[in-house]
């Protein structure tokens, strides 16, 4: 049985992402301003992860196996931390967006669950990322030292009833390890 709590929370669209090389400052904007201390972003070419201290620096810049963090190749990204998340998606073109804060007004069940990441931590840190290795299936990505550590990170899902009464999810978000979560 999933332990349910409420939480009062905020999901919006985001909208005016910028698409050329304002995109990296304004990520850093919306790091700033949210408190996100995390990215997980899926290009082209791979799996990138990111850390925010006064700036993001990305697992490609410390790990080979990690892609470079480029806009030409980026498909989505998501920006987290304890208290919300910044979900970027190429559709149709352009960049969609949605937001997810817990200062809204609007009071919403939720429940927290922890996800395990492929792989076992292996070797030592870089630039505060960690190489995470699964021999048996060949996967290899480096997250922050700090996940790579608990092997998990907690995703918390909003509920809300449809039309006909019924329970449902109408958005799950990375929040980050159960050390970071404020709940």
């Amino acid at each position: 049985m999933r332990d349910i709590k409420q939480v009062q929370c905020e999901i919006s669209r985001v909208s005016d992402i910028p698409t050329n090389t304002e995109f990296t400052e304004w990520l850093e904007r919306q790091a700033a301003q949210h408190n996100f201390s995390t990215a997980l972003a899926f290009a082209d070419d791979g799996v990138i992860w990111g850390r925010f201290d006064s700036a993001w620096k990305w697992s490609g810049a410390a790990f080979a196996i990690s892609p470079p963090f480029r806009l030409t190749t980026l498909q989505q990204i998501r920006l987290f931390g304890a208290d919300a998340e910044l979900f970027l998606w190429r559709g149709d073109g352009s960049w969609r967006g949605r937001l997810i804060t817990e200062d809204g007004d609007k009071p919403r069940d939720y429940f927290d669950e922890e996800q395990l990441l492929w792989g076992k931590p292996e070797g030592a840190a870089q630039d505060g990322f960690l190489l995470m290795r699964d021999g048996g299936q060949g996967l290899e990505h480096t997250p922050p030292a700090q996940i790579a550590h608990m092997g998990k990170l907690m995703t918390r899902s909003y509920l809300d009833d449809d039309d006909d009464g019924c329970v449902k999810i109408i958005a799950t978000r990375l929040v980050g390890t159960q050390q970071e979560m404020k709940r």
